[in-house]
């Protein structure tokens, strides 16, 4: 297994605090698949607004995340090292659960093709093995 702190995922991505959503890789292998961790806190920005009384993160951002997840996929590898990876489409997106403070969201996003620039992943968002949004994500890198 091979695994990334927040220093080494910061070498791969250019994402910063407040909009940099991983907080550490458990494993990865350039070019195939990614497997990070968001540990959601109740000091996250965006529970101020969403919602008041009822904190949840938003679906977005959980979609966010797992783009990065398959962003330190892509980036990892040497022809792509110090680029950046960009969204090009997002398909078939469900989310079948709430993401809460106090939540180790697992993301997990596997390459499944890839054609020069532009590639496809397929990502799944858990929370304690429950399953809370799923995603095709089509990237492209810059």
């Amino acid at each position: 297994m091979r695994h990334l702190n927040i220093r080494e995922i910061q070498e791969i991505l250019p994402h910063r605090h407040p909009f940099l959503l991983l907080d550490y890789i458990e494993d990865y292998e350039p070019g195939k698949y990614a497997i990070g961790y968001k540990c959601v806190s109740y000091r996250e920005e965006f529970f101020a607004g969403h919602f008041p009384g009822e904190p949840v993160m938003p679906g977005v951002l959980t979609v966010e995340a797992l783009a990065q997840a398959g962003a330190v996929a892509i980036l990892s590898m040497e022809e792509h090292k110090g680029k950046t990876v960009y969204f090009g489409g997002i398909r078939d997106c469900r989310f079948r659960g709430k993401v809460v403070p106090g939540d180790k969201l697992r993301l997990e996003t596997k390459i499944i093709r890839q054609k020069g620039p532009v590639g496809i992943g397929a990502a799944t968002a858990s929370v304690d093995g429950k399953v809370v949004a799923t995603a095709e994500l089509t990237f492209m890198v810059g």
